[in-house]
């Protein structure tokens, strides 16, 4: 499996990523895609929201599951990876989870607030591995 040090983690098994200044990616973890098999749809309706931490931002639908997801700190969503919507390929997320799998891209409303997140070697730690 692969787990990015250039990310951050949550208990959620979500990641995000630090583009520039403000400006972020957001998507499941390589173990969350695996524990879930391969995802058939992906549903974002929060772009233009300003959702809070924990808060679900979308769903994303496996062949036998359905799981929230969770935002990984307060942010507005700025964009739906189409790669990843309906016109496009769900299963990016399960073969590039960390690349052209992500799902969200945000603007974070306050940086400070990624110290509160997991490091790769905490989320390891989390998952077991």
């Amino acid at each position: 499996m692969n787990f990015p040090s250039n990310c951050k983690y949550t208990e959620d098994h979500e990641w995000i990523r630090i583009e520039s200044g403000n400006v972020a990616y957001v998507g499941i973890t390589d173990f969350a895609q695996s524990e879930l098999g391969e995802l058939v749809y992906i549903e974002v309706e929060t772009v233009g929201q300003t959702v809070s931490a924990n808060g679900i931002f979308g769903t994303v639908e496996a062949v036998k599951t359905t799981s929230d997801l969770f935002m990984p700190l307060t942010a507005k969503v700025l964009e739906f990876n189409e790669k990843v919507s309906d016109s496009g390929d769900p299963s990016l997320v399960n073969s590039d989870p960390y690349g052209d799998g992500w799902i969200v891209k945000v603007e974070i409303a306050n940086p400070a607030d990624l110290d509160g997140l997991m490091t790769v070697d905490a989320y390891k730690a989390h998952i077991g591995k």
